[in-house]
């Protein structure tokens, strides 16, 4: 079982189930009476949580042993609540060889998936048109692309996973064409190409290890962020083309640098959270609405899977959604 799986099946009666996993943090803490107990943080391919370890564990001491970055089989019966997770008669070893190489291959069907939105992701950059543009995006990909399909979207709320990024691209550039055909003035090979950036500089913000699902802190990301190392990465990029090929194309070649530099720069849409500037363009403002559409049913999604129903068909809020979620409507269905 994977952790997913184990999130979106678990509730406050015990199920038993195995799943492995790699520690990502573990935080030493005292209950209110002063008893010691540890706080983990383990993660597969699929996702991640937190699981207490109780001083009263027969394995406790075992446990705090262990160091970030171990891979373990834990087996027990596992509950749901507005806590977390907690289980009950629980217990860890380490994996074996061959438990290990599968493990690091990932979640068979999140493998799948995220190989299925590469392809999604390689076929609709073919699709554009502008020689600078496509130039462009082709050297990153040659360039980048290993370190792009192991990076997450974020560092939790969405996508927050090994390879999240090419699941959280793949589904906006699907948007994007599908919105180009409805608003026919939006300049669809710029879009496209903002999209494949508007994160990019995620790859030193929320990339992972080539083996392990332990998220990275790298000294760029935590000082810069991605939205200025996306700006340096694709300036770094454009000083490399061969522009003088370009010379008598319109647009000029400095407007479509320009433009896509807008599209990194504006896509969280508001000064607040982190633009250093506003929409300015049709495709900024399509760009900033496809992006955060795509988190916040990601967001959903997920919420529905692990949250509890505190009423017939009402959840208890999820942050940072703003309100508790309640059951859709299914599709209607005709008879035969």
């Amino acid at each position: 079982m994977s952790i997913s799986e184990l999130l979106s099946t678990t509730s406050e009666s015990p199920l038993e189930a195995s799943f492995c996993a790699q520690l990502q943090a573990i935080k030493q803490r005292e209950t209110k009476g002063g008893k010691p107990f540890l706080e983990w943080t383990i993660a597969d391919s699929t996702g991640n949580l937190t699981l207490k370890v109780w001083n009263n564990h027969p394995q406790f001491d075992a446990a705090c042993e262990l160091d970030p970055e171990t891979l373990i089989h834990l087996h027990g019966q596992w509950t749901q609540n507005q806590y977390g997770v907690d289980g009950m008669g629980w217990k860890f070893r380490f994996l074996n060889e061959s438990e290990t190489s599968e493990f690091l291959a990932g979640d068979p069907k999140t493998r799948e998936k995220q190989d299925t939105d590469w392809d999604d992701i390689l076929k609709m950059l073919s699709q554009v048109t502008d020689p600078r543009l496509k130039t462009l995006n082709d050297e990153f990909i040659s360039q980048f692309g290993k370190r792009f399909r192991r990076t997450g979207a974020a560092r939790r709320n969405h996508h927050a996973r090994r390879g999240g990024l090419v699941e959280h691209v793949a589904q906006m550039m699907r948007s994007a064409t599908a919105v180009c055909s409805v608003y026919h003035e939006l300049n669809r090979d710029l879009i496209v190409s903002g999209v494949l950036f508007h994160d990019c500089g995620k790859l030193w913000e929320n990339t992972y290890p080539e083996s392990g699902f332990n998220q990275l802190h790298l000294l760029h990301g935590e000082m810069l962020g991605h939205i200025p190392l996306g700006l340096e990465l694709v300036n770094k990029l454009w000083r490399e083309l061969p522009l003088d090929n370009w010379r008598e194309l319109e647009p000029n070649s400095e407007d479509v640098r320009l433009h896509l530099l807008h599209l990194i720069a504006s896509h969280h849409g508001q000064y607040d959270f982190g633009s250093p500037t506003l929409p300015r363009t049709p495709e900024a403002h399509a760009l900033h609405y496809i992006d955060n559409l795509d988190a916040k049913l990601e967001m959903v999604k997920d919420a529905y899977a692990s949250a509890n129903e505190v009423a017939p068909g009402i959840f208890e809020r999820q942050f940072p959604l703003p309100a508790p979620l309640v059951t859709p409507l299914a599709n209607f269905e005709t008879g035969d």
